[in-house]
């Protein structure tokens, strides 16, 4: 006896979902996996619907995702600082990320490259030690692996509400 529309296209967007957020989980380190997570939810919703539950959940995967992207720059960002780099470098090395992302269009190594190289160049030139600058990047590279730890661990949770939502 076939199964209803309605249970076959939930349970197409099911499994659609959770291998999209599969994916953004694994992918973390290199892209933003929190976002592709987060968009999986909104295509969950769109297809098999919100609900109350959909809504309240989509809404702390939205806060989650969010915090998450804040929360990778300011870890990468303080650890750089803690090792003697001004914020002023640091945002700038922050900004030349996205440049990066476009001059090397490989995921990760452009944007935490160019990042990392201007940060080093910057200090270098501010300190005239190149022993200090080294110091410098290697905080903001330490920031970098606690960011993705942190982002792989918001990245579970977000997925944990979506499956509460998606089986409830």
């Amino acid at each position: 006896m076939p199964i209803g529309p309605t249970i076959e296209i939930e349970q197409v967007a099911r499994g659609i979902t959770l291998v999209m957020m599969a994916l953004g989980l694994l992918v973390i380190p290199i892209l933003p996996g929190l976002v592709i997570i987060w968009v999986s939810a909104l295509g969950y919703g769109i297809a098999a619907g919100f609900g109350i539950l959909g809504w309240a959940m989509f809404a702390l995967i939205t806060v989650l995702m969010l915090s998450g992207s804040i929360l990778d720059n300011l870890l990468m960002g303080a650890q750089a600082h803690k090792e003697g780099a001004p914020w002023w470098v640091i945002l700038i090395a922050m900004g030349s990320a996205i440049l990066g992302n476009f001059l090397i269009p490989v995921p990760i190594i452009g944007g935490i490259l160019v990042s990392l190289l201007v940060l080093f160049l910057i200090e270098w030139l501010r300190l005239k030690e190149p022993g200090k600058a080294l110091v410098s990047m290697r905080g903001m590279l330490i920031g970098c692996g606690w960011a993705a730890i942190f982002r792989f661990i918001i990245g579970l949770v977000m997925i944990g509400l979506w499956l509460i939502w998606a089986w409830a």
